[in-house]
């Protein structure tokens, strides 16, 4: 519509402040916005660029200069101020791209719900009973309720797939070294990419196509050339050999209506010229475990440099040095974060770092090796997101295990290095409520084009017989 002058960009700004003034005091997805910024910006934008005039929103734990960086955490609330742009941010810019709002998240990304923000609880605008998931909930919430084009997310465990599925948009994680971590707030440094949340695969295929790519700021972003992802897209799914894991679909958590919609997805696939691999991936069993250990490790080191002297609001009584780092982080971190450091700092301890640490890191290995092993055999491996739709809120206040355990089948992907995508495939209605389910698309390092030609193909499917969007 822009490009053939049925709109502007000012009018796009303009709807998304629109909705954002009309929904967001109820789903709670922002963090902040700059209207009159993105008014400038918009009107200065060059339409002759990938995404020229665009708005969207970044999670906040994104830097882009001179916009708040909080982390949904209560050590950078006051006033901090990114002071220069991630590669990502600068990138969009580059790409013409007008950088919207901040989006809610989990204290430090580390959470499967945004009830873990230090400032407020998103909602799943398919109900605001339940979460949109996590931690990149404000991220998936803003898209799915038409408060932004499109918004950034972080992935370190599912963090973009899971609330994609949960709030019935598109997710796509980038394999590990596709796109620059320069600039991003760590939390897990092996394990953390940035992605894009969209509400169609072609839309996800675009954003990556502005994000991907070496960075010479960031020593683990690869120099492998980046692709054509938009001339992908319409490869079809003929011929093309699907994975299907037993350990994702023998899985007795997997909640009935949720296997349901991707064994038809998977039957629709099928009947249109795909085939279908049974196979195994054993260690899947491991991978919580594994992903428990090494997350936490990573997160108390990138975590220590939260003290009150290098980084977050200090809290100084004047009882001394000791006292005040131990203040400022007491009072300063949620207790998801606190959790998550003294489970880290306890598996990197003398006498357990062997124990624990290293034999995560022998069992990640595996893990690896059988994703590359699979991948021999078939183009992509598809099964659910998440075994269950979203949860209620509060519904696990008491047990953080069981969001743990729910990334079940997410967390493999970012362990192995490679790239996943969640794309809509229906709903299950629960206490009448119509529910989003995610169809979960995995494949090997770097074949992002692959799983965005797969992902299109399944919209096509699903949307055959359709009428047209208004």
């Amino acid at each position: 519509m822009l490009l053939h002058g049925e709109t502007t960009s000012r009018e796009i700004v303009e709807s998304v402040a629109t909705a954002i003034a009309s929904r967001d005091h109820t789903i709670g997805g922002y963090l902040s916005s700059d209207f009159e910024r993105a008014v400038v910006e918009a009107e200065a934008a060059d339409l002759s660029l990938p995404l020229g005039g665009i708005p969207i929103a970044l999670k906040d734990n994104i830097n882009a200069e001179d916009h708040p960086c909080s982390c949904g955490s209560r050590f950078l609330k006051n006033g901090y101020l990114a002071p220069y742009d991630a590669t990502v941010s600068s990138m969009l810019k580059r790409s013409g791209a007008v950088l919207f709002g901040r989006t809610n998240l989990d204290e430090f990304a580390m959470g499967s719900s945004t009830e873990n923000s230090a400032f407020k609880k998103t909602r799943n605008p398919h109900d605001l009973g339940r979460i949109p998931g996590g931690s990149s909930g404000g991220s998936a919430a803003v898209v799915a309720a038409d408060m932004a084009v499109a918004a950034l997310g972080s992935d370190t465990g599912g963090s973009i797939r899971q609330p994609a599925s949960h709030c019935g948009v598109v997710g796509l994680k980038p394999s590990y070294g596709r796109v620059s971590r320069y600039g991003l707030v760590a939390f897990a440094s092996s394990l953390d990419q940035i992605g894009p949340l969209t509400k169609t695969v072609e839309d996800a295929a675009l954003v990556l196509q502005a994000i991907a790519g070496n960075d010479p700021k960031d020593s683990t972003c690869l120099p492998s050339e980046v692709p054509d992802y938009a001339s992908s897209l319409e490869g079809g799914i003929r011929g093309m050999k699907i994975g299907l894991p037993r350990e994702f679909f023998e899985d007795q958590a997997l909640d009935s209506g949720v296997r349901a919609k991707v064994e038809e997805a998977l039957a629709k696939l099928e009947a249109e010229g795909a085939e279908l691999v049974e196979l195994s991936l054993p260690s899947t069993a491991y991978a919580v475990a594994v992903y428990y250990i090494l997350a936490p490790a990573e997160a108390s080191s990138n975590l220590s440099r939260y003290d009150g002297v290098r980084y977050g609001k200090r809290v100084d009584e004047g009882d001394g040095i000791i006292s005040m780092y131990r203040d400022s982080r007491a009072k300063g971190f949620g207790s998801e974060v606190k959790r998550r450091i003294i489970l880290g700092t306890y598996v990197l301890s003398s006498g357990y770092s062997g124990k624990y640490y290293l034999k995560a890191q022998k069992a990640r290995t595996l893990i690896q090796q059988e994703y590359q092993e699979a991948f021999k055999k078939v183009d992509v491996i598809i099964g659910p997101v998440s075994p269950t739709p979203a949860r209620k809120i509060g519904e696990h206040a008491e047990s953080p295990l069981e969001d743990y355990l729910a990334d079940v089948y997410t967390i493999s992907a970012n362990l192995a290095g490679i790239c996943g995508l969640s794309v809509p495939c229906g709903t299950v209605e629960r206490q009448g409520s119509h529910l989003p389910v995610g169809l979960q698309i995995l494949g090997p390092h770097l074949a992002e084009s692959k799983i965005l030609q797969a992902g299109r193909a399944w919209e096509q499917v699903r949307d055959s017989g359709s009428p047209a969007p208004s």
